[in-house]
């Protein structure tokens, strides 16, 4: 793990106010620590150096995280996020080598029943409650424009990219989109698993694809300089919004389905299709994903062998890493919103052994260390790793964003 960044000065969420006073008081997991670190790597000296000096000279760009800290009691998430007041783990985002970072804002007061529950007014609470704290320390920096990268790079700082995980909050007024962007949101899911007014969820029976509105909400994220999104949206959903986007799109956080066989996954058509517009996919790590017949466990291992499937199918041009990671128990958070999240429709019947974290990529503060300990590891080159881990992200990103 890497030392702290020298630009964070131990800055807590809201510790302007009074915690247990003017806000109500959670035992929080701790950024650092939680589980032991990953063991799976080898690395020599000079091979740790190296390790070290990419994270600190590249643009490092996780696609998709949730950067946040959850109760140590999981169970205790329900009140924690009514209340509305989610805390950012500085300290762990102070180690973890990254540039740039989509902080996507599922997790507000919203994630108390499904995400096909959001209302606009919880979303719009939760941007500006995480803003509000944002905007009360210096090392971490909202960014809306590259500029605000770029800065967060020369600086030592990281850049905070807010998204959200589906567009169902709009509902059928395409001008939230603006309102959206306006409060800084720079990507946008279509769809979380179930179907929306813009199109089809992977959890649905039956994928409607794109809807009329649809295509006028991807003209219009293309227009403000919004960064799409089909992680979640069903097959003919994903590859309708590819093909009617002016502007490539990245799949923040998925893997290939030749590797692992289920809907959370992307067929090969859509990684393709994704690809030859220009996008890129990110590969997640959330828990019992990404998983692998050699490695059935979820570990570092299981997710790269979706990167060197990616890699083969596309080029390393078009392959990224989104690993969909928190600051808690995200295998607790998963069974206590099982019901909600549709995990058992989107897994399928593909059996596999469960694990406590996923070994390796278990928070923001661990996973690019590993992962380019791995690329190392493994003898790629330091500009195919300088690519994997942010260039191509920036790449999609320039292009969607430039004015």
């Amino acid at each position: 793990m890497l030392e702290p960044a020298q630009r964070y000065d131990g800055y807590r969420s809201y510790s302007y106010l009074r915690e247990g006073v003017d806000y109500k008081a959670f035992d929080l997991a701790p950024d650092l620590g939680r589980v032991p670190e990953y063991g799976g790597l080898e690395l020599s000296d000079a091979q740790r150096e190296r390790v070290t000096g990419l994270l600190a000279d590249s643009v490092v760009v996780s696609t998709h995280e949730h950067p946040t800290m959850f109760p140590e009691d999981i169970t205790e998430t329900i009140d924690y996020n009514r209340h509305g007041r989610h805390r950012t783990g500085y300290e762990g985002l102070a180690r973890s080598g990254l540039t740039a970072v989509i902080d996507n804002f599922m997790d507000g007061t919203a994630c108390v029943t499904s995400h096909a529950g959001w209302k606009w007014t919880d979303i719009i609470a939760d941007l500006g409650m995480r803003f509000s704290d944002l905007a009360h320390q210096d090392f971490v920096i909202k960014a809306e424009t590259l500029a605000d990268i770029r800065l967060a790079h020369e600086t030592g700082r990281i850049a905070l990219i807010a998204g959200l995980e589906a567009s169902t909050p709009i509902e059928n007024e395409l001008d939230r989109l603006d309102i959206l962007y306006g409060f800084g949101v720079r990507q946008l899911g279509i769809a979380y698993s179930e179907a929306n007014t813009l199109g089809s969820g992977l959890k649905e029976r039956r994928d409607g694809g794109l809807t009329a509105f649809g295509r006028k909400a991807v003209e219009r994220m293309n227009k403000l300089g919004i960064v799409v999104d089909v992680s979640h949206s069903g097959d003919v959903t994903s590859l309708e919004v590819i093909e009617h986007s002016t502007k490539p799109i990245i799949i923040t956080h998925a893997g290939a389905r030749a590797v692992w066989p289920t809907n959370r996954m992307k067929p090969d058509d859509v990684i393709r299709a994704c690809a030859e517009r220009g996008g890129v996919i990110g590969l997640e790590a959330a828990p019992h994903t990404t998983l692998s017949p050699q490695h059935p466990r979820h570990s570092l291992e299981s997710v790269m062998d979706h990167f060197v499937y990616c890699v083969d199918l596309v080029g390393i041009e078009h392959v990224g890493f989104g690993p969909d990671t928190l600051f808690g128990d995200h295998v607790g958070l998963h069974k206590l919103f099982s019901g909600h999240l549709s995990l058992g429709e989107a897994h399928g019947s593909v059996e596999y052994d469960e694990v406590e974290y996923v070994d390796g990529l278990e928070n923001p503060a661990e996973c690019f260390w590993n992962i380019v300990g791995w690329l190392v590891q493994h003898d790629y080159s330091d500009d195919e790793i300088r690519a994997v881990i942010g260039g191509n992200a920036m790449r999609v990103i320039e292009e969607v964003w430039e004015r």
